[in-house]
C-alpha cells in the first residue's frame, strides 16, 4: 500500500466557516470527492499534513487515508496554499483502487544537456510540455518522465516515445507521438554554422 497514511476526521461543518473552524483548531481542511458516498469534508492534523507534504511523495500519488479503522486508498489531486505564509489551507482526494488507472499529470524533467552537441554550439530547448497528461496504474504512478538530450542536433526533437515512460503508463493524448521540446538554433549559433559550413 501506500507510504504515507493521512488521519482524517470527518468535519461536522462544511462551507468556508467549518474550513475556517478547521483552522483555529490547528487542522487543514479538505473535501473527499469519489465512490459511492459522495463528496466528504474532512480535515487533518496540520503538523502531520506539512509533514507528509514535505516528503514530496503527497500529491499526486498513491495514499492511504484511515478514520479509525477504516483505511482507504487516495490520490491528492489539489493543494491550495495561503498566498503570504504558504502553508496548506485546503486540499481535495479522491478515492482510488490500489491498481486502479487514473488519470494524472505527470512533470518532464531533461537531462545530459550537455551531451546535446546543438546545445553546445547555443541552440535553446525550447519546451512545449512541461508535463504530460497520462494513464497511470494509482499504485504506480512515475514521479516524473525523463527526456534524454544526449546526440541532439539542432532541429531534433523530443518526443512522447523518447521519454520511456513505466509499463502502464500511457498518454491521455492517443494517435501521435507528440513533441515535448525541440532544440531550437539562435540567429547567433545558425549564423556561425553557416560561415563555419561556409569556411570547410
Amino acid at each position: 500500500m501506500a507510504e504515507i497514511v493521512l488521519n482524517v476526521e470527518v468535519r461536522e461543518r462544511t462551507g468556508t466557516g467549518g474550513s475556517r473552524e478547521a483552522r483555529r483548531n490547528g487542522k487543514v481542511p479538505g473535501v473527499l470527492y469519489g465512490g459511492p458516498r459522495g463528496p466528504v469534508p474532512v480535515a487533518v492534523n496540520a503538523n502531520e499534513f506539512r509533514k507528509a507534504l514535505y516528503t514530496g511523495k503527497l500529491l499526486g500519488h498513491l495514499v492511504t487515508l484511515k478514520h479509525g479503522e477504516e483505511t482507504q486508498g487516495v490520490i491528492a489531486k489539489d493543494i491550495q496554499f495561503h498566498p503570504v505564509t504558504d502553508q496548506p489551507v485546503h486540499f481535495d482526494l479522491y478515492r482510488v483502487d490500489e491498481h486502479q488507472l487514473v488519470k494524472i499529470n505527470i512533470p518532464v524533467h531533461f537531462k545530459n544537456q550537455e551531451l546535446s552537441p546543438g546545445m553546445k554550439r547555443g541552440a535553446a530547448l525550447n519546451i512545449s510540455r512541461h508535463e504530460v497528461e497520462v494513464w497511470a496504474p494509482a499504485d504506480h504512478i512515475p514521479e516524473d518522465l525523463v527526456a534524454d538530450l544526449t546526440g541532439l542536433e539542432i532541429g531534433d526533437s523530443v518526443r512522447w516515445s523518447n521519454l520511456n515512460a513505466p509499463a502502464g503508463v500511457e498518454p491521455v493524448i492517443k494517435g501521435r507521438d507528440f513533441t515535448i521540446a525541440t532544440i531550437a538554433g539562435s540567429a547567433a549559433s545558425a549564423s556561425a554554422e553557416a560561415a563555419a559550413n561556409a569556411a570547410g
